[in-house]
């Protein structure tokens, strides 16, 4: 799953996004002042960084400019309450590839993010297969011999990691530094019950029970055939 800092010190704009953004399966951290933000990025890897421009601490000019004299080169999307040329100048002078206003639509929002992770990744999203599964990151279809696999955003994540990770066992901890936020991951055992409720929708389209394999002691993955 692709991983977004949103950057805003508006506590009900932040979930409003935070809530669009999980709907979308994108694993969203929340950062409320500048400083935080600048924390969070030296920390953690991000495909797209959603940044206000009014930060306490350090402003969104100043974030983005930090982050592209230290060599980022991630998507920036700003947002911003003030509508004027010379606000939209500075963003996109110390590095923004994109500047939204305030109140903005949420669909529009979200497709200028697409367009952002499109632009930043040239190569189309291949399709991701095993065996007789098949995902579709595309669209975030999955199927099984042909049948459709109705998951939540969660489960999907869970494919997806073991699907671009198909030889690699992961343990509960990485998974949840996957498919978690970093502010507030649930326990290991969440994993566990995540884990179980994929394997029984995989069961219902006719995959073999360790379809998804335990390695006891160390963690999960896909079942060599």
């Amino acid at each position: 799953m692709m991983r977004i800092l949103l950057v805003e010190d508006d506590e009900r704009i932040a979930k409003v996004l935070a809530a669009s953004l999980t709907e979308q399966r994108y694993t969203v951290d929340m950062a409320g002042d500048g400083e935080k933000g600048w924390e969070f990025i030296e920390a953690l890897a991000y495909d797209l960084i959603l940044l206000d421009v009014m930060l306490p601490k350090l402003t969104g000019i100043g974030l983005c400019q930090r982050i592209r004299q230290s060599g980022y080169t991630i998507p920036v999307l700003m947002l911003t309450a003030k509508d004027t040329s010379e606000d939209k100048v500075m963003g996109l002078d110390v590095g923004a590839d994109d500047y939204v206003v305030k109140p903005f639509d949420v669909p529009e929002l979200l497709a200028r993010i697409r367009a952002l992770l499109r632009r930043g990744n040239v190569a189309p999203n291949p399709i991701l297969e095993w065996q007789q599964l098949r995902l579709d990151p595309s669209n975030y279809e999955v199927t099984y011999s042909d049948k459709l696999l109705h998951l939540t955003p969660k489960e999907y994540g869970l494919l997806e990691l073991f699907l671009r990770n198909e030889n690699i066992v992961l343990s509960r901890s990485a998974i949840l530094d996957n498919l978690w936020s970093f502010e507030d991951p649930p326990s290991e055992e969440a994993v566990k019950v995540h884990i179980k409720d994929l394997r029984k929708k995989l069961r219902k389209v006719g995959a073999p029970p360790d379809f998804i394999e335990t390695v006891y002691g160390v963690g999960y993955r896909l079942k060599q055939g």
